[in-house]
Protein backbone atom coordinates (compact mmCIF):
# COMPACT_ATOMS: atom_id res chain seq x y z
CA UNK A 1 0.00 0.00 0.00
CA UNK A 2 2.69 2.37 1.00
CA UNK A 3 4.41 1.74 -2.50
CA UNK A 4 1.41 1.95 -4.08
CA UNK A 5 0.78 5.82 -3.06
CA UNK A 6 3.79 6.64 -3.28
CA UNK A 7 3.49 6.06 -6.83
CA UNK A 8 0.45 7.32 -7.69
CA UNK A 9 1.96 10.73 -5.59
CA UNK A 10 4.56 10.66 -7.51
CA UNK A 11 4.33 9.42 -11.15
CA UNK A 12 7.72 8.80 -12.61
CA UNK A 13 9.08 11.66 -14.58
CA UNK A 14 12.45 11.74 -16.59
CA UNK A 15 15.05 13.22 -13.71
CA UNK A 16 16.38 15.75 -16.83
CA UNK A 17 12.25 16.96 -17.13
CA UNK A 18 12.48 17.59 -13.19
CA UNK A 19 15.63 19.77 -13.37
CA UNK A 20 14.50 21.75 -16.28
CA UNK A 21 11.46 22.59 -14.24
CA UNK A 22 13.48 23.96 -11.78
CA UNK A 23 14.84 27.99 -11.60
CA UNK A 24 17.93 28.03 -12.24
CA UNK A 25 20.90 30.10 -9.95
CA UNK A 26 20.59 33.03 -12.11
CA UNK A 27 16.67 33.72 -12.17
CA UNK A 28 16.75 32.88 -8.58
CA UNK A 29 19.29 35.78 -8.03
CA UNK A 30 17.51 37.79 -11.10
CA UNK A 31 13.70 37.31 -9.48
CA UNK A 32 15.17 38.84 -6.00
CA UNK A 33 14.12 41.15 -4.10
CA UNK A 34 16.96 43.21 -4.85
CA UNK A 35 17.03 42.78 -8.77
CA UNK A 36 13.78 43.65 -8.65
CA UNK A 37 13.77 46.78 -6.94
CA UNK A 38 17.18 47.49 -9.00
CA UNK A 39 14.86 46.79 -11.90
CA UNK A 40 11.82 48.83 -10.87
CA UNK A 41 14.36 51.95 -10.12
CA UNK A 42 15.22 53.59 -14.02
CA UNK A 43 17.33 55.94 -12.14
CA UNK A 44 19.19 53.42 -10.56
CA UNK A 45 19.52 51.70 -14.11
CA UNK A 46 20.70 54.79 -15.90
CA UNK A 47 23.45 55.10 -12.89
CA UNK A 48 24.86 52.11 -13.24
CA UNK A 49 25.20 52.44 -17.01
CA UNK A 50 26.95 55.49 -15.75
CA UNK A 51 29.19 53.85 -13.96
CA UNK A 52 29.84 51.15 -15.64
CA UNK A 53 30.74 52.68 -19.10
CA UNK A 54 32.73 55.31 -17.07
CA UNK A 55 34.69 52.24 -15.47
CA UNK A 56 34.78 50.42 -18.80
CA UNK A 57 36.48 53.22 -20.38
CA UNK A 58 38.69 53.83 -17.84
CA UNK A 59 40.05 50.19 -17.54
CA UNK A 60 40.57 49.78 -20.92
CA UNK A 61 42.05 53.49 -21.40
CA UNK A 62 45.43 52.15 -24.03
CA UNK A 63 42.67 50.50 -26.05
CA UNK A 64 40.23 53.00 -26.53
CA UNK A 65 42.06 56.97 -26.15
CA UNK A 66 43.31 57.28 -29.43
CA UNK A 67 46.65 59.09 -28.15
CA UNK A 68 48.94 58.81 -24.86
CA UNK A 69 49.08 61.61 -22.98
CA UNK A 70 52.40 59.58 -21.67
CA UNK A 71 53.99 59.20 -24.83
CA UNK A 72 56.20 62.96 -25.77
CA UNK A 73 57.25 61.93 -29.16
CA UNK A 74 53.25 61.94 -29.74
CA UNK A 75 52.81 65.50 -28.40
CA UNK A 76 53.44 68.49 -29.62
CA UNK A 77 53.26 72.02 -27.68
CA UNK A 78 51.93 73.45 -31.67
CA UNK A 79 48.67 71.59 -30.55
CA UNK A 80 48.42 73.28 -27.30
CA UNK A 81 44.93 74.78 -26.37
CA UNK A 82 43.24 73.54 -29.38
CA UNK A 83 39.60 74.42 -29.50
CA UNK A 84 36.67 71.09 -29.50
CA UNK A 85 36.74 69.49 -32.72
CA UNK A 86 33.18 70.96 -33.01
CA UNK A 87 34.32 74.79 -33.11
CA UNK A 88 35.95 76.67 -35.60
CA UNK A 89 39.60 76.39 -34.84
CA UNK A 90 39.22 72.89 -33.77
CA UNK A 91 41.33 70.00 -34.80
CA UNK A 92 39.58 66.42 -35.95
CA UNK A 93 42.02 64.27 -34.36
CA UNK A 94 41.40 65.78 -30.82
CA UNK A 95 37.61 65.67 -30.00
CA UNK A 96 37.31 67.38 -26.64
CA UNK A 97 40.57 69.73 -27.84
CA UNK A 98 43.86 70.09 -26.01
CA UNK A 99 45.58 70.98 -22.79
CA UNK A 100 47.96 73.56 -22.11
CA UNK A 101 50.40 70.68 -22.56
CA UNK A 102 49.14 69.92 -26.03
CA UNK A 103 47.73 66.70 -24.61
CA UNK A 104 44.57 65.33 -26.42
CA UNK A 105 41.96 66.37 -23.73
CA UNK A 106 40.27 62.66 -24.37
CA UNK A 107 42.81 60.95 -23.89
CA UNK A 108 43.78 62.70 -21.30
CA UNK A 109 40.51 62.32 -18.84
CA UNK A 110 40.19 58.12 -19.44
CA UNK A 111 43.97 57.92 -18.45
CA UNK A 112 42.88 60.52 -15.37
CA UNK A 113 39.99 58.72 -14.15
CA UNK A 114 41.74 55.50 -14.22
CA UNK A 115 44.25 56.53 -11.77
CA UNK A 116 40.88 58.30 -9.66
CA UNK A 117 39.66 55.24 -9.54
CA UNK A 118 42.75 53.09 -8.83
CA UNK A 119 43.09 55.73 -5.71
CA UNK A 120 39.27 55.54 -4.74
CA UNK A 121 38.80 51.58 -4.43
CA UNK A 122 42.61 51.07 -2.51
CA UNK A 123 41.49 53.71 0.00
CA UNK A 124 38.19 52.12 0.41
CA UNK A 125 39.94 48.65 0.56
CA UNK A 126 42.44 50.10 2.97
CA UNK A 127 39.56 51.89 5.28
CA UNK A 128 37.12 48.76 5.17
CA UNK A 129 39.80 46.31 6.30
CA UNK A 130 41.23 48.46 9.27
CA UNK A 131 37.86 49.67 9.97
CA UNK A 132 35.96 46.14 10.21
CA UNK A 133 38.77 44.88 11.93
CA UNK A 134 38.94 47.45 14.71
CA UNK A 135 34.73 47.71 14.70
CA UNK A 136 35.28 43.67 15.60
CA UNK A 137 37.23 43.98 18.17
CA UNK A 138 36.07 46.73 19.72
CA UNK A 139 32.72 45.06 20.02
CA UNK A 140 33.20 41.83 20.73
CA UNK A 141 36.23 42.48 23.51
CA UNK A 142 34.30 45.35 24.67
CA UNK A 143 35.61 46.99 28.32
CA UNK A 144 38.36 49.45 28.10
CA UNK A 145 39.91 48.34 24.66
CA UNK A 146 36.14 49.64 23.30
CA UNK A 147 36.20 52.75 24.97
CA UNK A 148 39.06 53.63 23.50
CA UNK A 149 38.66 52.55 19.78
CA UNK A 150 35.35 54.62 19.69
CA UNK A 151 37.19 57.40 20.86
CA UNK A 152 39.65 58.26 18.57
CA UNK A 153 36.81 56.99 15.90
CA UNK A 154 34.47 60.26 17.36
CA UNK A 155 37.65 62.08 17.49
CA UNK A 156 38.37 61.54 14.14
CA UNK A 157 34.64 62.28 12.92
CA UNK A 158 34.32 65.70 14.50
CA UNK A 159 37.04 66.60 12.21
CA UNK A 160 36.35 67.20 8.25
CA UNK A 161 37.85 63.86 6.48
CA UNK A 162 39.69 66.97 3.56
CA UNK A 163 41.76 68.20 6.90
CA UNK A 164 42.75 64.92 8.36
CA UNK A 165 43.53 63.75 4.44
CA UNK A 166 45.64 67.18 4.06
CA UNK A 167 47.51 66.76 7.68
CA UNK A 168 48.56 63.04 6.68
CA UNK A 169 49.80 64.22 2.80
CA UNK A 170 51.62 67.11 4.97
CA UNK A 171 53.07 65.07 7.39
CA UNK A 172 54.31 62.14 4.47
CA UNK A 173 55.62 64.83 2.16
CA UNK A 174 58.10 66.52 5.39
CA UNK A 175 59.00 63.29 6.02
CA UNK A 176 59.67 62.11 2.24
CA UNK A 177 61.77 63.41 -0.20
CA UNK A 178 60.38 65.17 -3.06
CA UNK A 179 61.47 62.25 -5.35
CA UNK A 180 60.47 59.92 -2.91
CA UNK A 181 56.93 61.41 -2.57
CA UNK A 182 56.11 61.48 -5.94
CA UNK A 183 57.31 58.23 -6.39
CA UNK A 184 55.14 56.86 -3.87
CA UNK A 185 51.92 59.22 -4.46
CA UNK A 186 49.00 56.79 -5.18
CA UNK A 187 50.26 55.29 -1.97
CA UNK A 188 50.45 57.98 -0.19
CA UNK A 189 46.77 59.14 -1.36
CA UNK A 190 45.59 55.43 -0.60
CA UNK A 191 47.01 55.77 2.83
CA UNK A 192 46.11 59.41 3.21
CA UNK A 193 42.26 58.57 2.17
CA UNK A 194 41.81 55.53 4.14
CA UNK A 195 42.55 57.06 7.26
CA UNK A 196 40.01 59.88 6.65
CA UNK A 197 37.18 56.95 6.11
CA UNK A 198 37.93 54.11 8.29
CA UNK A 199 36.05 55.39 11.76
CA UNK A 200 32.72 55.12 9.43
CA UNK A 201 32.96 51.37 9.09
CA UNK A 202 34.38 50.96 12.72
CA UNK A 203 31.80 52.32 14.01
CA UNK A 204 29.00 50.66 11.65
CA UNK A 205 30.54 46.88 12.39
CA UNK A 206 30.57 47.94 16.28
CA UNK A 207 26.94 48.13 16.40
CA UNK A 208 26.15 45.30 14.44
CA UNK A 209 28.64 43.20 16.61
CA UNK A 210 27.15 43.88 19.76
CA UNK A 211 24.09 42.50 18.98
CA UNK A 212 25.78 39.25 17.12
CA UNK A 213 27.90 38.67 20.23
CA UNK A 214 25.14 37.58 22.52
CA UNK A 215 23.34 35.40 19.70
CA UNK A 216 22.78 31.64 20.26
CA UNK A 217 25.92 30.90 16.91
CA UNK A 218 28.44 32.91 19.24
CA UNK A 219 27.55 31.32 22.48
CA UNK A 220 27.51 27.46 21.02
CA UNK A 221 31.14 28.75 19.25
CA UNK A 222 32.07 29.77 22.80
CA UNK A 223 30.98 26.68 24.62
CA UNK A 224 32.85 24.15 21.89
CA UNK A 225 36.17 25.95 22.74
CA UNK A 226 37.07 28.19 19.40
CA UNK A 227 39.18 31.27 19.86
CA UNK A 228 38.03 34.75 20.09
CA UNK A 229 39.75 35.15 16.78
CA UNK A 230 37.77 32.67 14.73
CA UNK A 231 34.59 33.21 16.09
CA UNK A 232 34.81 37.40 15.00
CA UNK A 233 36.36 35.49 11.91
CA UNK A 234 34.34 32.77 11.32
CA UNK A 235 30.96 33.72 12.89
CA UNK A 236 30.34 37.25 13.30
CA UNK A 237 32.12 38.55 10.58
CA UNK A 238 30.02 37.66 7.69
CA UNK A 239 26.59 38.46 9.35
CA UNK A 240 27.61 42.28 9.80
CA UNK A 241 29.04 42.56 6.14
CA UNK A 242 25.73 43.74 4.62
CA UNK A 243 26.01 47.29 5.99
CA UNK A 244 29.85 47.10 5.10
CA UNK A 245 29.13 46.88 0.99
CA UNK A 246 26.78 50.09 1.44
CA UNK A 247 28.86 52.08 3.21
CA UNK A 248 31.80 51.09 0.99
CA UNK A 249 29.95 51.93 -2.31
CA UNK A 250 29.19 55.51 -0.91
CA UNK A 251 32.83 56.00 0.41
CA UNK A 252 33.83 54.86 -3.15
CA UNK A 253 32.67 58.40 -3.97
CA UNK A 254 34.38 60.10 -1.63
CA UNK A 255 37.17 58.81 -1.90
CA UNK A 256 37.26 60.03 -5.48
CA UNK A 257 36.31 63.25 -4.35
CA UNK A 258 38.81 63.60 -1.88
CA UNK A 259 41.46 62.36 -3.97
CA UNK A 260 40.34 65.61 -6.98
CA UNK A 261 40.13 68.07 -3.64
CA UNK A 262 43.91 66.64 -3.15
CA UNK A 263 44.74 67.28 -6.56
CA UNK A 264 43.15 70.12 -6.68
CA UNK A 265 45.55 71.69 -3.92
CA UNK A 266 48.67 70.61 -5.33
CA UNK A 267 49.14 67.87 -2.87
CA UNK A 268 48.11 64.68 -4.78
CA UNK A 269 49.07 63.42 -8.50
CA UNK A 270 51.52 65.36 -10.08
CA UNK A 271 50.66 67.16 -13.42
CA UNK A 272 52.79 64.83 -15.34
CA UNK A 273 50.47 61.52 -14.06
CA UNK A 274 46.89 63.69 -14.41
CA UNK A 275 43.78 62.81 -12.61
CA UNK A 276 40.94 64.44 -12.70
CA UNK A 277 41.33 66.86 -10.08
CA UNK A 278 45.18 67.81 -11.40
CA UNK A 279 43.24 68.19 -14.93
CA UNK A 280 40.55 70.60 -13.05
CA UNK A 281 43.50 72.86 -11.00
CA UNK A 282 45.66 73.20 -14.29
CA UNK A 283 42.72 73.62 -16.42
CA UNK A 284 41.01 76.80 -13.70
CA UNK A 285 44.59 78.40 -14.60
CA UNK A 286 43.36 79.41 -18.01
CA UNK A 287 39.56 79.48 -17.37
CA UNK A 288 39.17 83.03 -17.41
CA UNK A 289 41.00 82.69 -21.17
CA UNK A 290 38.55 81.21 -22.91
CA UNK A 291 40.05 78.11 -22.65
CA UNK A 292 37.10 76.59 -20.73
CA UNK A 293 36.81 72.45 -22.11
CA UNK A 294 40.44 72.24 -19.95
CA UNK A 295 38.10 71.98 -16.77
CA UNK A 296 34.34 71.94 -17.86
CA UNK A 297 35.06 68.37 -19.76
CA UNK A 298 36.96 66.70 -16.61
CA UNK A 299 34.63 68.45 -14.23
CA UNK A 300 31.66 66.89 -15.61
CA UNK A 301 33.22 63.22 -15.92
CA UNK A 302 33.95 63.85 -11.81
CA UNK A 303 30.33 65.09 -11.26
CA UNK A 304 28.80 62.23 -13.11
CA UNK A 305 30.64 59.76 -11.44
CA UNK A 306 30.56 60.69 -7.94
CA UNK A 307 26.62 60.94 -8.57
CA UNK A 308 26.04 57.86 -9.90
CA UNK A 309 28.16 55.92 -7.87
CA UNK A 310 26.62 57.93 -4.87
CA UNK A 311 22.77 56.81 -6.69
CA UNK A 312 24.03 53.34 -6.84
CA UNK A 313 24.93 53.29 -2.98
CA UNK A 314 21.32 54.81 -1.68
CA UNK A 315 19.41 52.28 -3.88
CA UNK A 316 21.87 49.60 -2.02
CA UNK A 317 21.03 50.48 1.14
CA UNK A 318 17.41 50.73 0.80
CA UNK A 319 17.45 47.17 -1.36
CA UNK A 320 19.30 45.32 1.89
CA UNK A 321 17.24 47.09 4.49
CA UNK A 322 14.80 44.77 5.50
CA UNK A 323 12.49 47.78 6.90
CA UNK A 324 11.38 48.68 2.93
CA UNK A 325 10.62 45.43 1.92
Amino acid sequence: MVEQTTESAHPSVPVTEISAGLPSTWHRIWDSDVFYSFRASKVTMVAAFVTFMIFFLATFAPLVAPHSPFDVATIDLMDAELPPAWEAEGDQRFLLGTDNLGRDLWSTILYGTRISLVVGFLSVIFGLVVGVSLGLISGYVGGFVDAFIMRVAEIQLSIPSILIALLVAGTLRGVLSAEAYNDAIVYVLVLTIGTSIWPQFARTVRGSTLVERNKEYVLAARVIGLSRLAIMVRHVLPNVMGPVLVIATINLAIAILTEATLSFLGVGVPPTEPSLGTMISEGQNYLFSGLWWITIFPGIVLAALVLAVNLLGDWLRDALNPKLR
